[in-house]
Parts: structure tokens; sequence; C-alpha cells
């Protein structure tokens, strides 16, 4: 994968998608092409999380990370300074994950979503999340835009 000219940092991202703050849960993109993303997340060892519950960020708060990539790279296609058009996320499917917290993996988690199909009004991502060279979350999840 690779993209030309600098890849998105985190001021970037949170430009251009819908969370704010410590909600914008991306540290930067490391490649990406028009139907794949590769992203840095380092935010899931924080001790104030905003979706840790009782102290701990069970493994399903992964699907958020997933999205925001999702997000990202559809920033990304669309080449504007401004964010695209909201996507909102309607369904995921075949979510598998190995463990159950997200808060006691390595300190970097590689988020990864591929453009499986889709056309102006829709999209089917498939996205894993890996940390020290194993997937800990995959599945895939059906985006709509709100065009």
């Amino acid at each position: 994968m690779s993209a030309s000219g600098p890849l998105p940092d985190q001021a970037w991202i949170a430009a251009r998608i819908p969370h704010a703050g410590r909600m914008c849960l991306l540290e930067r993109v490391l490649a990406w092409d028009s139907s794949r993303i590769h992203c840095l997340a380092t935010s899931h060892t924080g001790t104030d999380h905003p979706l840790a519950c009782a102290g701990t960020l069970g493994m399903a708060n992964g699907i958020e990370y997933a999205a925001q990539a999702m997000a990202v790279h559809g920033a990304l296609l669309a080449g504007s300074e401004t964010a695209p058009a909201a996507g909102f996320l309607t369904s995921v499917r075949e979510v598998q994950w190995e463990g159950s917290r997200l808060d006691t993996l390595g300190p970097e988690l590689q988020v990864h979503a591929e453009r499986l199909s889709g056309d102006a009004h829709t999209i089917l991502y498939g996205f894993r999340l890996e940390t020290a060279g194993r997937t800990v979350l995959s599945g895939r999840a059906s985006v709509m835009l709100s065009v």
C-alpha cells in the first residue's frame, strides 16, 4: 500500500472525522491506497479512555477503532481539505476476537480496513486489529453514507 504525499497524523484525522478530543482514537495513518488503510493507535492503553467502563476497555470497543479507520479512508479518498459526508455504521458481522480487553494489549494497535464493495450510498469493509503480530479482532462492517 502506498499513497503520494505525507501520511496523515492525528491533527489531520481529527479535522476530518466527527470525533473530537479523546474520542479521536487513531494516532496516524501508516499506509493507504484506493481500497485499504492501515492506521496506528496507542490510545487503547490510556487510563482515562472515553469508552472505558469501570476502568477497563472491552475488546468490542475495537470496532470503534475500525470504524474510525474507515472514516479516515473515506476522507483520504474524497481528497478534500474538509470532512467528507458523514457515514453511519449500520451493521457488523462475522466479528471474532481473542481476549476480552483492549487496554491490556501491547502499546501499539495496528488497525486495518479494506473496502470490499460499495457505491455512493453504502460501503462494505473488512477490518482487523493487530498487536504484536497477532490479530485480536476482525470482522466486516457496513457503512451508510449520508449523501
